[in-house]
């Protein structure tokens, strides 16, 4: 077949199996992500039918999802509403990055990766998916829930971590050194303080400089301004994802709205193809023997994910019941611990393997912490309580239920949370997929 024909052929069959595969993960109320990669799996080396003259098509249109997914990103948060969030939620933040990139760094140390794998894992195991958490909130009714404000504060600092941790990892794959580490990491954080200075002082007039009327126009200034950024931030070792986000940043307004509009559908075809394109160059003889390790890091993040949520939500003055329902919402990964091991996969082909299999692990059990984290704690609360209760001495008394340390009781109903209002769009974390 022509080399031309035979591109186009698997170029619409592998879309058209994404179109099929992503209605079919909404049918089963699931995210796609598991799916595409799996997808990808069966079609790449060693899987069913390896695809071979669209891999270097697959391989751009990823390196464009990226991108995309990172600019979408940086468009649903305002600079005002960055700083707000490092003022409020860094110790919450602090106590995520270290409960949670903790066992990815020793697990990496442990299988003899060395430093800059065992960075590597530390963000795959550190980073929720805020596509993922978005839409189970979304799906639970969760909104107004008084606890998530707390959550999406733990995925904005989580998110504006990558701006640090990406140049950083980028210079380590690329073997700079400590010297070029620093200087990475030194550009990295004058070039995100310029970016909010900028959007703080000046959004107004970068918004009106990229502002048109006519769609197209719009598009195709927002696209090509986010694709040259992006460029130059990779040439300077600053990573493109991160120049994506910071041009996402700088706009606001009007401006933001209407590219995010115009972009969101770009977005999900090319993140859905860097999913897939991921999973191409995994190969699915490697996934078994690390499924174990991977088990494991999903048991222990799970419950360091839960912890995390349970702080932050205690540090904001929330109750029992909102406090497990923080938790078991933060534990699912997704789109960012395949872009981290996606970046290191190069330099480290083994964490390929494991970061498959312990995405598609937690995108799985994440919805179901979420939904059940808080009922089956409060259940094991009840249990504990009857087990300890007193005859006629009074203790706890029938329905009544024994008062906890936080004033929660059993059966009588407990504490009922308070409710805000919904987040508007820009205050929840975009539907990445």
């Amino acid at each position: 077949m022509h080399d031309t024909t035979a591109l186009l052929v698997e170029l619409g069959s592998v879309i058209l199996g994404l179109g099929l595969i992503g209605r079919f993960a909404g049918r089963i109320g699931l995210s796609p992500i598991p799916l595409y990669l799996l997808a990808g799996l069966a079609f790449g080396e060693g899987g069913l039918l390896p695809l071979g003259a669209s891999e270097e098509f697959t391989a751009v249109g990823a390196e464009i999802g990226v991108i995309l997914l990172l600019l979408l990103l940086g468009l649903e948060y305002s600079a005002s509403e960055l700083v707000t969030s490092l003022k409020t939620q860094y110790p919450s933040g602090a106590v995520d990055f270290v409960l949670n990139a903790t066992p990815g760094a020793v697990a990496a140390l442990l299988l003899g990766w060395g430093p800059v794998g065992a960075v590597a894992l530390a963000g795959v195991t550190w980073i929720s998916s805020s596509g993922v958490i978005a839409k189970v909130l979304t799906d639970l009714g969760r909104l107004g829930n008084r606890e998530t404000p707390v959550i999406l504060g733990v995925l904005v600092i989580e998110d504006l971590s990558m701006a640090v941790y990406l140049p950083l990892l980028t210079a380590m794959l690329a073997g700079v050194g400590l010297a070029g580490g620093s200087i990475a990491l030194l550009i990295a954080l004058g070039t995100v303080g310029f970016v909010l200075y900028l959007a703080l002082r000046h959004g107004r007039l970068i918004s009106r400089a990229v502002s048109s009327d006519n769609p197209e126009m719009l598009l195709l200034v927002v696209l090509g301004l986010t694709v040259l950024v992006a460029g130059v931030a990779q040439e300077l070792q600053v990573s493109a994802a991160v120049g994506a986000f910071l041009v996402g940043i700088a706009l606001s307004g009007e401006v933001a709205e209407g590219a995010r509009k115009l972009l969101t559908p770009l977005r999900d075809l090319f993140a859905a193809v860097f999913f897939v394109f991921f999973g191409l160059s995994t190969n699915p003889a490697e996934i078994p023997p690390v499924l174990l390790p991977a088990a494991l890091l999903a048991v222990v993040t799970v419950l360091t994910k839960i912890a995390t949520g349970w702080y932050a939500a205690r540090r904001a003055g929330i109750g029992s019941r909102g406090r497990w329902r923080a938790g078991g919402t933060l534990v699912a990964r997704g789109e960012f611990s395949i872009v981290i091991a996606g970046l290191a996969v190069a330099t480290e082909p083994r964490i390929g393997p494991i970061a498959t299999a312990y995405v598609l692990i937690l995108v799985i059990v994440g919805p179901l912490t979420a939904r059940w984290t808080q009922p089956v704690v409060a259940k094991i609360q009840a249990w504990r309580g009857k087990d300890g209760s007193t005859g006629k001495g009074g203790g706890s008394t029938g329905k009544g239920g024994a008062t906890g340390k936080d004033g929660s009781t059993g059966k009588g109903g407990g504490e009922v949370p308070a409710v805000r209002p919904a987040p508007t769009a820009q205050e929840l974390a975009p539907d990445r997929l």
